[in-house]
């Protein structure tokens, strides 16, 4: 088709219609100071000016990474504003039709419904695979769009190009080819045919291999007539300002690529480990990062996996799915945690070390002085529970969790009959062990330490997740102990945090009050770490002048 034949089956008074016109069109490239012409609030606190209606400096990123000029691409609000658009700009209401493969996203049958278009659902083979002569019966001289998701959801296929290609040539119509999962598939996404086949829009999304779903932002690739209608007729302002901004600062190739590369390496590991599982039937090929796996009863492992708190999405009742379960694949923690709950998985401790999520661990440490069992999670800020059996210590611990962003649970059981060493430094171990455990390949973390003054007291934490480890303590203390607690401990816990947590640690103090000099360290040393294991976007493991250390 020519892209004048496409424009012919724009709805006419869409193809009419005038677009509404934004206070700040008027003024062209020009960049005004001062803003006096859309009523907004004049107090800057950061979101008191509309957002720029075109995105232009989010289109001119996102376009550059995808090889096309800015005038091809739609920025939505989610791909599923770009999904209404198709049926109001393309079909009337009540007279046109689209077509659509079957089992695949909801959302083309819902926004249909929404818009009174009839909608076609042509069944997929057995196999998943498109039967491309029933797709073009099943269209008529109404049928003005055909939807077709590849890679495919919920079957994780991907359609052949020489098949779309196909289409494109004999269907008369909009051919709408979703590729929310091409990221995730080792071919190239079809795009770059848009300049050959003006009827092609694709749907792309920063949902799924970007990391964003929370912005809700999806794209449309078209030819940059079919672009302009979309943009005619969407809301004048649909991605606010904080998606633009947010969007902007998060878009890091390197990371994405490293993450859909550990994400396909999941993928190939489930396959292989969900087969060993005597439930498990068949699980189909996906070029995605989900599998449609099918089992003996849906419902049944569907309540057994919400049970141990893991949700997966249950398509048995789907025509075509019967009996499946279309399972996301997800880090390789949570994997395991799938797999242990099917009885495939790895064992769930190792060295006393147990896995409990990403960047949460529980060590249990059992000595012949110490009985300590000790939860640690960086990122889940929750209740905190701690008890060595040495009250000033565990005061000292207790400012951690609370200064430091993450949760804390400990409870040592020590020889404090003999005296106070032997509990203090394997606490000092195990949160080392943990903290080192947690941050498993320390992918983006922020990597170094803190400075804190408290009251009369000044203390200095420097603390380096780089790898290696050093330990120095430049702490004097004028009394032998604070509350139940020898001065002399402090310093032999914090190298035993430090040999644990294989880092750099670094710890200077000074001041009268002897409590609160303790107290500065500890709360200075919480802070250290909130930053140090904070994850950055940083376009690397770790930030560092040497790249990836």
């Amino acid at each position: 088709m020519t892209i004048e034949e496409v424009l012919g089956l724009v709805r006419p008074n869409i193809l009419g219609l005038e677009a509404y016109s934004t206070a700040r069109d008027d003024c062209g490239d020009k960049q005004p100071e001062i803003f006096l012409d859309a009523n907004e609030s004049p107090y800057n606190n950061g979101l008191n000016r509309y957002p720029d209606p075109h995105q232009k400096a989010l289109k001119a990123r996102i376009a550059s990474i995808k090889g096309i000029d800015a005038s091809q691409l739609f920025i939505g609000n989610g791909s599923d504003e770009a999904i209404d658009l198709m049926y109001r700009v393309f079909c009337v209401p009540g007279k046109d039709n689209a077509v659509s493969i079957a089992p695949s996203y909801g959302m083309y049958s819902v926004a249909a419904e929404t818009n009174d278009i009839e909608f076609r659902k042509v069944q997929l083979n057995a196999d998943f695979t498109m039967d491309t002569e029933a797709m073009l019966a099943a269209a008529d001289s109404n049928t003005k769009l055909m939807f077709i998701c590849s890679p495919n959801n919920p079957c994780g296929n991907l359609f052949p190009k020489a098949q779309i290609e196909d289409i494109l040539k004999r269907f008369n119509g909009i051919v709408v080819l979703d590729e929310a999962y091409i990221d995730f598939a080792d071919v190239p996404s079809l795009s770059s045919m848009i300049s050959e086949y003006p009827n092609l829009v694709v749907l792309q999304t920063l949902s799924k291999a970007w990391g964003m779903a929370g912005l809700r932002l999806g794209l449309a690739i078209a030819d940059p007539q079919v672009i302009a209608m979309m943009s005619k007729v969407k809301y004048p302002y649909n991605i606010n300002v904080l998606a633009q901004k947010m969007a902007l600062s998060k878009i890091n190739e390197e990371l994405m690529k490293a993450h859909v590369a550990e994400t396909v390496g999941q993928r190939f590991r489930l396959v292989k480990e969900l087969a060993k599982c005597p439930s498990v039937k068949k699980i189909y090929p996906s070029d995605a990062n989900f599998l449609l796996v099918e089992v003996d009863d849906a419902d049944a492992m569907y309540d057994r996996l919400i049970a141990e708190k893991l949700i997966v999405r249950n398509r048995t009742r789907v025509k075509g799915c019967e009996g499946c379960l279309r399972i996301t694949v997800g880090t390789p923690s949570e994997n395991d945690r799938l797999l242990r709950v099917l009885g495939v998985g790895p064992a769930q401790q190792q060295n006393g070390i147990e896995k409990l999520g990403d960047r949460h661990v529980r060590i249990v440490r059992k000595t012949k002085e110490t009985d300590i069992t000790l939860d640690l999670d960086l990122d889940n800020p929750g209740s905190n529970s701690i008890s060595t059996g040495l009250d000033f210590f565990d005061h000292m611990l207790d400012q951690i969790p609370h200064h430091g962003g993450v949760s804390l649970n400990v409870r040592a059981a020590g020889d404090l009959n003999v005296d106070e060493h032997h509990t203090m430094e394997d606490v000092g171990i195990a949160l080392g062990e943990a903290i080192d455990a947690a941050l498993g390949s320390k992918l983006g973390i922020g990597r170094y330490g803190f400075v804190l003054p408290m009251d009369d007291c000044d203390a200095c934490v420097l603390i380096d997740f780089g790898g290696r480890i050093d330990f120095q303590w430049k702490v004097e203390f004028g009394r032998e102990k604070v509350g139940d607690v020898p001065t002399e401990m402090f310093s032999h816990f914090f190298q035993s945090v430090c040999a644990g947590a294989k880092c750099n640690l670094h710890i200077m103090a000074q001041g009268e009050n002897e409590h609160h000099k303790a107290e500065a360290i500890f709360k200075a040393f919480a802070r250290a770490l909130r930053m140090a294991v904070s994850l950055t976007p940083f376009p690397y493991e770790l930030p560092s002048s040497k790249g990836t250390l």
